[in-house]
């Protein structure tokens, strides 16, 4: 009996370690395996673009729901905005209501390092006054399993700024 008393303490106490010695690698390895890496967050970028110059898609599917975007510098719609609503609502959506024919972008360059993806590119549509929109980006996004949760852009305020007093939105 007295072999048996000493078996079963050791025998739990070498259990519980093992249980949650395992438990901890499983839920490290699955942190892990919804992080992405570098290559992967850059390639979703990619891919968003290549569909918005197809005109297939659009960059900002990427956003997550609570992704927040900060347009840097003192366009008329410079400040940060809360949410991907938030921005779509009060940025993008009268943006594409004053163009006849939206923005394709020119991408100059995309790299991705950790989590954080900056994109440069130009981007060239016309107004519903028929004239010419035409713009430099930067895009800083900082990114969280595939999605866009954090985003700053930089670009002419001049250029937008003309286009926003120049050509109401289309309701």
């Amino acid at each position: 009996m007295t072999s048996n008393t000493r078996f079963w303490p050791t025998f739990v106490a070498r259990t519980a370690f093992g249980v949650a010695a395992t438990s901890a690698t499983l839920l490290a390895f699955t942190a892990l395996a919804a992080a992405q890496t570098p290559a992967q967050n850059k390639a979703a970028v990619v891919a968003r673009f290549d569909a918005w110059k197809a005109g297939t898609g659009s960059p900002f599917d990427l956003l997550a729901d609570k992704a927040s975007w900060t347009i840097e510098g003192n366009s008329v719609a410079s400040k940060r905005y809360a949410t991907k609503e938030d921005f779509l609502r009060e940025v993008i959506r009268p943006f594409n209501a004053r163009m006849s024919l939206g923005i394709k972008p020119d991408v100059r360059s995309i790299t991705a390092e950790a989590d954080r993806v900056v994109i440069l590119f130009d981007a060239v549509g016309t107004a519903r006054d028929g004239a010419p929109y035409v713009n430099s980006y930067a895009w800083f996004f900082r990114m969280k399993n595939g999605r866009v949760v954090e985003a700053n852009a930089f670009f002419d305020a001049v250029a937008f700024n003309d286009l926003s007093a120049r050509v109401p939105p289309v309701e």
